[in-house]
């Protein structure tokens, strides 16, 4: 059953990681998708494997921190199917600091791809999607975004912003039949994560924590945004779903 049949969908930072695995899987499911990323060489790469199976895409670089990036996008999307269905905000980076030393260059880069980006898209692609008439736009959130953890207080600062951001779009966006939502990944293994979790005692304490025992694969935050994407979500709105293993459950 192909859930996404004849959807137009985009994905940023879909060259590698969660957002490959969505493309992927949305390609899978019958979607139009576009898959854009700041890293052109991933993103071609992403995009020839899926054209190769015969899916239908479309590769762009993009920088969700420019302005002029995700306008040149838009206007793409505009000219070559005037909507928007599914949107999935998953561009973002981490930077690991002690927040007491951690530089005005990073915050701002942090801030600037992990909310001013979700923003952006959100913001910029609203007629596209309104156009849809009847489109989902999903954003990334973090279970990081609901805990703390030493060396990553701005990057969840980030991530708690995108969780208000999500309700408070699904009330305003509500009224164009534009459902909103968000998913909270706990750790997922991936190359942002994979740094950390070769360590083992922390790998070994984060598994205690965990009621499933297991990291997640991309993959399975993959099958939760089709979820979201797909009309058996069709009267969800405003909510967040966490893709944790149970972590987010404990004390």
């Amino acid at each position: 059953m192909q859930r996404l049949k004849d959807k137009i969908a985009l994905v940023t930072g879909s060259g590698n990681g969660i957002g490959r695995a969505v493309a992927k899987l949305f390609a899978e499911e019958g979607a139009h998708v576009y898959i854009t990323d700041v890293d052109g060489d991933a993103t071609a790469k992403a995009a020839a494997e899926q054209a190769a199976l015969g899916h239908s895409v479309t590769a762009m670089t993009v920088d969700v921190s420019r302005g002029q990036d995700v306008t040149a996008l838009m206007r793409a999307i505009e000219q070559q199917h005037r909507r928007l269905d599914i949107v999935v905000n998953n561009a973002g980076i981490n930077v690991r600091s002690d927040f007491r030393n951690m530089s005005d260059n990073d915050w701002v880069r942090l801030r600037e791809v992990n909310l001013d980006g979700i923003i952006r898209i959100a913001r910029d692609g609203f007629p596209l999607m309104k156009a849809s008439g009847r489109a989902s736009l999903i954003n990334m959130a973090s279970i990081m975004g609901h805990r703390g953890m030493r060396t990553l207080a701005a990057y969840g600062a980030t991530k708690g912003a995108i969780s208000a951001l999500t309700r408070g779009l699904a009330v305003e966006y509500g009224s164009y039949n534009i459902r909103v939502n968000a998913l909270a990944p706990g750790f997922i293994e991936t190359a942002l994560t994979e740094r950390v979790l070769r360590v083992k005692a922390f790998s070994d304490a984060l598994l205690e924590q965990t009621p499933l025992k297991r990291f997640g694969t991309a993959e399975d935050v993959a099958l939760a945004a089709l979820f979201f994407a797909s009309d058996e979500s069709a009267f969800i709105t405003g909510a967040e779903l966490a893709i944790d293993g149970g972590m987010a459950a404990g004390l």
